[in-house]
Order: C-alpha cells, then sequence, then structure tokens
C-alpha cells in the first residue's frame, strides 16, 4: 500500500510485479498449447519488461483525486493501461518498420528467427508481431476486468474503452495516410492528440475518474490537464527521435526520417524552409538507405531554422496549459502534488 505522498518508484514495483506476473501467466498458457509457440510467448513477455509506467500512474491519479484511497484492486486495473500501451507499441513498430526498441529488437524482427528461413520469412515474422500485439490488446481487457474492483465500477468505466480503442486506431490510421504528404502541422497535431496523447494521459485519468465515480467537473479538468499534457510528450518523443541519445532512447534515430513520418517536428521545419531547403528536405526524406551524412543534414537545417527550440517553446506552453487546468481542478493536495509530478516527468526527460 501506498501513502498519499507520490514514490514513483515504488509505484513502477507494484505496476510490473502485476504485469509480470499476469503476462508470464499468458505465456504459460501459450507454452502449454504447443511448444513451437514459445517464441511467441517470449515476445508477449518482453512487451512488457520495460517502461516508466505513466499510463498506470495517470490512471490511478484519476481514481485517488476523487478522494478514493490506495487500492491494490487499482493498482491490477491501472496496470491494463500498460498492456494497451504494449500493444500499441508493437503495432506501431510493425507499421513503421522500427528494428529497435529499449535497445532490443522488435517483436517482428525477433520472431524472424522463430520461423526458420523460407521465402515469406520476414512476411511471416509480421504476421507473429500482429497477432502479438492483438493478444496483448486482448489480455489488457482481461486484466481490466478481473482487477477486483466491484462490478459497478467497472461498468462506469466501459464505454471508456471503446473510445480509447477508437481513437487509438484513428491515430494510427492518420500516421499511415498522412506520412510522406508535404508536412503540415495541424494534421501533425491531429495525429499526435489521437495516437498518443489520449491513450498515454486524458483516457487513463478518465478511466481511473470513472472507477471512483468523478463529478463532470472533475472530468472536464482531466480533459483539460490531459490533452495538452499529452501532446506535450508526444513532441518530447519527437525531439528525442532526432536529438536524444539512441544508447538512451534505445531507438534508431533515423525512423522518422526514413519513414518521412508527420512529426510536429517535421511540419515546423518546412514551414520554417525556403526553398532550397525543401530540396534538401526532399532528397532525404523517405529514403531507406539513409546514412548518417543525410541524417546529420535533416539536423543541420533543424538547427539552423531553430526548429527544436521552437518544439521546446510548444513543450513549454503545453505543460503550463496543463498546471494551469489542474489548479482549477479541485483535487486534494497529494492528488495535485503528483500530477504536477508527473506532467514534468512526461515532459522532460531523455528517454
Amino acid at each position: 500500500m501506498m501513502s498519499d505522498r507520490w514514490e514513483p518508484a515504488a509505484f513502477k514495483a507494484r505496476v510490473d510485479e502485476v504485469l509480470h506476473h499476469f503476462v508470464a501467466q499468458e505465456a504459460e498458457q501459450l507454452w502449454a498449447i504447443d511448444e513451437v509457440l514459445g517464441p511467441v510467448a517470449e515476445q508477449v513477455e518482453t512487451a512488457v519488461r520495460d517502461g516508466k509506467r505513466l499510463r498506470a500512474a495517470f490512471c490511478y491519479w484519476g481514481w485517488r483525486a476523487v478522494g478514493q484511497p490506495d487500492s491494490d484492486a487499482l493498482v491490477r486495473a491501472a496496470a491494463s493501461m500498460e498492456l494497451v500501451h504494449a500493444a500499441a507499441v508493437v503495432h506501431d513498430d510493425l507499421i513503421d518498420d522500427s528494428p529497435l526498441r529499449h535497445g532490443r529488437p522488435t517483436a517482428h524482427i525477433a520472431l524472424r528467427g522463430a520461423v526458420g528461413r523460407r521465402p515469406d520469412d520476414v512476411g511471416a515474422a509480421r504476421s507473429l508481431a500482429m497477432l502479438v500485439g492483438d493478444l496483448l490488446m486482448s489480455l489488457a481487457g482481461q486484466l481490466f476486468a478481473t482487477s477486483g474492483l466491484p462490478a459497478a465500477y467497472l461498468a462506469r468505466a466501459r464505454p471508456l474503452w471503446s473510445l480509447l480503442a477508437r481513437e487509438l486506431i484513428a491515430g494510427e490510421c492518420l500516421e499511415i495516410l498522412r506520412t510522406g504528404a508535404d508536412p503540415d502541422m495541424a494534421s501533425s497535431l491531429k495525429v499526435i492528440r489521437y495516437k498518443t496523447a489520449k491513450y498515454t494521459v486524458e483516457q487513463p485519468l478518465l478511466i481511473g475518474g470513472a472507477l471512483a465515480g468523478a463529478a463532470e467537473r472533475l472530468r472536464r479538468g482531466y480533459s483539460a490537464y490531459g490533452l495538452p499534457l499529452g501532446e506535450a510528450f508526444q513532441l518530447r518523443d519527437d525531439l528525442l527521435g532526432l536529438f536524444g541519445d539512441p544508447e538512451r532512447t534505445g531507438k534508431d534515430d533515423a525512423d522518422d526520417v526514413r519513414g518521412h513520418r508527420p512529426t510536429a517536428l517535421l511540419a515546423e521545419t518546412w514551414r520554417l524552409a525556403g526553398d532550397d531547403e525543401r530540396e534538401q528536405l526532399r532528397a532525404v526524406l523517405g529514403r531507406h538507405d539513409l546514412d548518417a551524412e543525410g541524417l546529420d543534414a535533416v539536423r543541420e537545417v533543424m538547427r539552423r531554422l531553430k526548429t527544436p527550440d521552437r518544439i521546446e517553446a510548444m513543450i513549454s506552453a503545453r505543460v503550463e496549459e496543463a498546471l494551469d487546468a489542474l489548479h482549477e481542478v479541485d483535487a486534494p493536495a497529494h492528488a495535485a502534488a503528483a500530477l504536477t509530478a508527473l506532467a514534468h516527468s512526461a515532459a522532460v526527460r531523455l528517454s
């Protein structure tokens, strides 16, 4: 049990224990069906091995800010948010053909060894990864439903699960449809909002609040806090993706440029760029053979236009907007303090 003082490491340990135990049991069930499923079971476990557990934390404090006490059953329900994230990551890495996550091969790369040498080994491994992601999303619902919270509490939050899934899938689809198009800030921000911001901050808060029976005013406050903060979270990811240390991020720093993804960083660069700079960008965006020299050229254009500074300003403005909204929410002092700390953890980080 936790005190009212926010202790991120202790909370993460509780969530990790729930996730690792729950997913290990499910992996054992896969093994029991047939030993050939071993590599698939291993990827299901790998998917929850790492993480800051921010989504679980927002769900937890969505509950506590209503005035509800600490609860092991609530921590189990909150941990289901991390399984949603794990599913989204597996699918996102597959869609983007990303080779690394947390410094390890992504699921669709790791599973190539499971299918052996055959003409369609890449396609088969991608299919297995897709199914791993599907299973993780199913497990999220199972963990939530079996958390131990009263059925009436769970019923209050059930409609939000449908909304979460719809908006997350809409965001992924928007990113696919916008990839390769001329960069546009309005389009990029819409992708950010639906693909990341909502399911990272707003929806976990609202689900925790619904479980606790939050009033309408508090739910509005959660959205006013959660949406800009979720956007700040993804804007930070955009910056770290290209300017961060791959040793810390655990990702390939060429992913966004090689994929010509609709990031806000690229959209702002495009808006500020002159004709010559746009030609430079066109020469490298979307190139699968992009090398370090080409990537450095993109960074140089961005630095010259001061795009990273502009994205930093966007992050700061959104964090300030979130904290202003939090001050309007009539939450207990310990909950407000925790949500303030979480805002800084989400927006100011190195990985």
